[in-house]
């Protein structure tokens, strides 16, 4: 495979040119804003490291998606693809860890099936490519009814309801991109990414809001404290 060959795959793109694609490229600053705002929740509420991790990956899918969008070569769209992925999957196996109280090997087994299911899906190139998406979709839908009913657990289920909404409209917007190319130059997919940068942010806001804070001990630390006579 040539990783230097060109991705012309979006409307607004009519060249291999660096520019070609100002608004696919601009729009990603969103998911910078997202992380950025995420952040200062994050040091507001004192949250733990691994929603600190899921932010920093926030971050590299703007600035990733942003290179693909302007270099637009095959090697360049690694930094699109590859942040996303680390986000679904590493969000994913926190959602199974915080949200419903797996331990690491079992919460571990179920993500790697699930990632392995949605890279078989994302092979199929119907609905633009878009196919590979659903695995996450059908996810974080099917996370928000199992949460709903336990107590405690309603506004993240409804945060997680809300993100799977949010995501079926950018899926979509993703998916008549190129239909739409004659009617509309533009295109679509710079709806994609800015519908995303907020489903991302309401993510990481349920993850920050649900999780433990850095100066709590964990229950390890908890157990080897003593207690009063």
């Amino acid at each position: 495979m040539d990783w230097r060959a060109p991705v012309i795959d979006y409307c607004e793109r009519q060249s291999s040119a660096f520019w070609a694609e100002p608004a696919n490229a601009l729009s990603n600053f969103a998911f910078v804003i997202a992380a950025a705002s995420a952040f200062i929740l994050w040091r507001r509420s004192r949250a733990d490291y691994p929603a600190l991790a899921l932010i920093i990956v926030t971050a590299s899918v703007g600035v990733g998606s942003f290179i693909f969008h302007t270099v637009a070569t095959r090697g360049a769209m690694l930094l699109d693809v590859i942040p996303i992925a680390i986000f679904i999957y590493g969000y994913f196996l926190l959602a199974l860890r915080r949200y419903f109280g797996l331990t690491l090997a079992p919460a571990t087994a179920i993500t790697l099936a699930f990632a392995a299911g949605a890279s078989f899906a994302g092979t199929i190139t119907a609905l633009n490519g878009s196919v590979g998406y659903l695995p996450a979709l059908a996810a974080l839908s099917i996370f928000a009814a199992l949460l709903w009913p336990r107590s405690g657990s309603r506004e993240t289920a409804r945060a997680l309801a809300v993100a799977a909404a949010l995501f079926a409209v950018s899926l979509f917007f993703r998916t008549i991109d190129r239909a739409i190319c004659p009617a509309i130059p533009l295109g679509a997919h710079v709806l994609w990414h800015m519908l995303n940068a907020g489903v991302l942010w309401i993510l990481l806001r349920a993850a920050i809001l649900a999780g433990p804070r850095r100066d709590q001990a964990s229950p390890i630390q908890k157990a080897k404290e003593p207690t009063a006579a």
